[in-house]
């Protein structure tokens, strides 16, 4: 007909139209008016959102049987094949859980799939968590895939490349995302490559007059540090009176080694035989550091361990308020002692 402009479409997709109208029955021109409108129209979805799973090998064939699955979600799936293969979407797709927007259009719904922009979960590696609570904590999770349940610690830090190493301290506390099915494994291994990367910082920034000769002894003595107090402004001091002691050749003294060397015989309460419990953790039996961390430091203590605040203090006691008295003397400490601990007792 003249004067009518038929618009320059590419040849797979008047082909795909053309199959399509010999189907559906309504002119071409009609048919492709429809295909285009359906893309930018936003599908059914709820106004409260819509969780999709897309399985390992599902395709465009099973996002939209899946799609239909809800009634008045998907209008046409033929039209949704159509423009994935026509834009060669098909095979790019990711597996994975989505949040359907109800504002989202089948254009911006394999948009979204081929980004692989899937619900992120998180789980909190807690500061001062020992390794014993966090693989509680990975097998309790209901997103993680568990690979660990049987391992053994030793079996665990070989197949995160780490063999014969203690797997205590190494790490990091911190808010961890991933997708549905990642892997308990694969969280570890995200944990331990940042704890190695913050471990290296802060040794690269350690104190010129630092005692401590390796990056390990740093780890420990972090983990004392985050176990002695839950307050990061007190960091550093702590951190100054076990230099000062370890300088001295003083015993540590510290109850969380103590606590740690227990394990799970220690049922809360912190007695006077156990301090003379002889154990490689027992630091009022034994000079120097404990042989492992205690606990898992965060980058606060870290960096305490390497740059600890100067003084002389030697001492210190919980006041029962979530801080501490620091004290030069030993007589200044046990007045300390008298009046925030025995007095609470």
């Amino acid at each position: 007909m003249r004067g009518m402009i038929f618009p320059r479409w590419p040849r797979r997709l008047l082909l795909a139209l053309a199959a399509l109208a010999l189907i559906l029955g309504p002119p071409l021109y009609l048919v492709y008016a429809d295909y285009r409108a359906f893309l930018d129209t936003p599908l059914g979805v709820p106004a409260s959102g819509l969780t999709l799973e897309l399985k390992p090998g599902m395709g465009v064939a099973g996002l939209a049987r899946e799609l239909q699955r809800q009634p008045g979600l998907l209008r046409s799936g033929p039209y949704l094949r159509v423009y994935a293969r026509l834009n060669r979407l098909a095979s790019r797709l990711k597996a994975g859980e989505y949040v359907l927007a109800p504002s989202i259009t089948p254009r911006g719904l394999l948009d979204q799939i081929v980004a692989g922009r899937v619900i992120q979960y998180s789980l909190t590696v807690v500061e001062g968590w020992t390794f014993r609570q966090l693989r509680r904590a990975l097998a309790d999770h209901p997103k993680l895939k568990q690979t660990l349940r049987d391992a053994s610690d030793a079996d665990i830090m070989a197949r995160l490349g780490r063999p014969g190493e203690h797997p205590e301290g190494w790490f990091l506390p911190d808010t961890y995302h991933f997708p549905n099915g990642f892997s308990d494994e694969a969280f570890l291994r995200r944990a331990l490559a940042a704890m190695d990367r913050q471990l290296r910082e802060a040794w690269n920034r350690r104190s010129p007059d630092s005692l401590l000769s390796v990056p390990y002894q740093a780890l420990i003595l972090a983990s004392i540090v985050e176990k002695e107090t839950a307050l990061p402004a007190e960091r550093p001091e702590v951190a100054g009176v076990f230099a000062r002691r370890l300088r001295r050749g003083m015993l540590l003294q510290t109850d969380p080694t103590v606590i740690y060397g227990l394990g799970e015989a220690f049922d809360g309460n912190l007695r006077r035989a156990d301090l003379t419990h002889d154990n490689p953790y027992n630091t009022y039996t034994h000079k120097g550091l404990p042989p492992t961390p205690i606990a898992l430091p965060s980058a606060g203590a870290l960096a305490a361990a390497v740059n600890p605040a100067p003084g002389d203090t030697l001492y210190f006691v919980a006041t029962g308020k979530g801080g501490h008295v620091f004290s030069t003397t030993l007589d200044e400490h046990n007045r300390a002692v008298r009046r925030y601990q025995l007095k609470r007792k």
